[in-house]
């Protein structure tokens, strides 16, 4: 029986982007074990502080599997591993005793961080998201600036990478040189359904957070962080209010990240910056309620390795503005206006295009709607579970 290793060492108590990803394809294979006939095993790696303090707890969300390890090093511990030639060997040895003595040598090993470990008698599969950390040096922090080298040396022994649109692949191959056949494309999902908000109680959801939801407003949700492209939301929305007067508020949802301080900056200088919303980490029924209730949801990003925020946007009902760049147009099809993120005028004028459009903005919902049913977890899984089966 095929035996699949799945690394969920990305899962923390609160998923998010890679996490998020790694904790609904695991809860979709084991879905998917009795009707496909294989056999799903997990592996967990303490992070280096939980490591030191002795607590090496699940988080909730793994809980409920019987068939997972703890590995006995810290995540941080082994990322230096796969990143030095001196001790490559060592790892090599590390790995192949603890996977044989644990898994009885699996048939697949998923490394599903930008990494695998080196087991000779198993084959090697790796996510590799986005290239950020190669493409746009200048749009990430010194952890992530990290990733070149370590990703470079596992795809030495990797058999097969995984990755989540066909932007991301092209890059893949371009800047990493692997083969094209040596890639395969398992595009994410939405943590939302469209009957998703159906069964909440909205009046008691409005109540938990401090907006009045009686006032418009134009919407992002993500990382506030440089590549997000978020000073040119602000640009354009302080031309929308000076020049069209414009009635609509400005909700910025997102844990702020690396190098947030110029985007707060221009959200103080700006004249309408008590009409700048910035609302840090939202359950996810508040954020959905959002997006539900959002007139436009606007997301510019300069790239993205697949663009989830804008998928769950359109599930729940949002008219959508995005980038014409990077894996975008892949996620929306004709169901979204798309502008280049260095024209924040164009991004005002596509914003206007749609409030002054009731038409406009139904048919884009519509559209939205319809393009969200295309992406599920079940198809993530079912997708992957081929790429696992092409090398046997």
């Amino acid at each position: 029986m095929l035996k699949i290793v799945v690394d969920a060492t990305p899962v923390e108590p609160k998923p998010s982007g890679v996490g998020f990803y790694v904790a609904n394809l695991i809860s979709s294979l084991d879905a998917l074990q009795a009707q496909e006939k294989f056999q799903l095993e997990i592996a967990y790696q303490p992070g280096f502080k939980n490591w030191l303090l002795g607590k090496l707890a699940l988080p909730n969300c793994l809980d409920s599997y019987s068939n997972i390890h703890l590995l006995p090093i810290p995540v941080r511990v082994s990322d230096l591993l796969l990143t030095s030639t001196q001790v490559s060997n060592l790892l090599l040895d590390y790995s192949q005793n603890y996977f044989e003595k644990c898994f009885n040598y699996p048939s697949i090993l998923h490394g599903t961080n930008y990494s695998v470990y080196p087991c000779n008698n198993s084959f090697k599969v790796m996510n590799i998201y986005d290239l950020t950390f190669i493409k746009y040096p200048n749009y990430i922090d010194s952890v992530v600036k990290t990733y070149t080298k370590r990703v470079k040396r596992c795809l030495q022994w990797t058999d097969l990478v995984l990755t989540i649109s066909e932007s991301s692949k092209k890059d893949i191959i371009e800047y990493l040189q692997v083969p094209p056949e040596k890639i395969y494309v398992t595009p994410l999902a939405s943590r939302y359904n469209i009957d998703y908000l159906s069964w909440q109680n909205i009046p008691i959801l409005e109540k938990q957070v401090n907006y009045d939801f009686s006032k418009p407003y134009l919407l992002f949700v993500s990382t506030i962080e440089p590549r997000k492209n978020i000073n040119t939301i602000i640009t354009a929305f302080n031309f929308l209010k000076q020049k069209y007067k414009i009635d609509h508020q400005l909700i910025l949802i997102g844990k702020k990240g690396w190098n947030y301080e110029p985007i707060f900056a221009a959200i103080e200088s700006s004249y309408w910056k008590h009409e700048i919303h910035h609302l840090d980490y939202l359950s996810d029924e508040l954020v959905a309620l959002f997006y539900s209730k959002a007139d436009v949801f606007v997301y510019p990003s300069h790239y993205e390795g697949f663009g989830l925020p804008v998928l769950e946007a359109m599930t729940l009902g949002a008219p959508v503005i995005s980038a014409n760049t990077s894996s975008i147009p892949e996620v929306t099809g004709d169901a979204a206006i798309l502008i280049d993120p260095n024209e924040p005028i164009e991004l005002a004028e596509a914003v206007l295009k749609i409030i002054s459009d009731s038409q406009l903005s139904q048919e884009l919902i519509n559209k939205g709607k319809e393009r969200a049913k295309l992406f599920s977890w079940e198809r993530t899984a079912k997708e992957t579970l081929k790429a696992y089966k092409s090398l046997i």
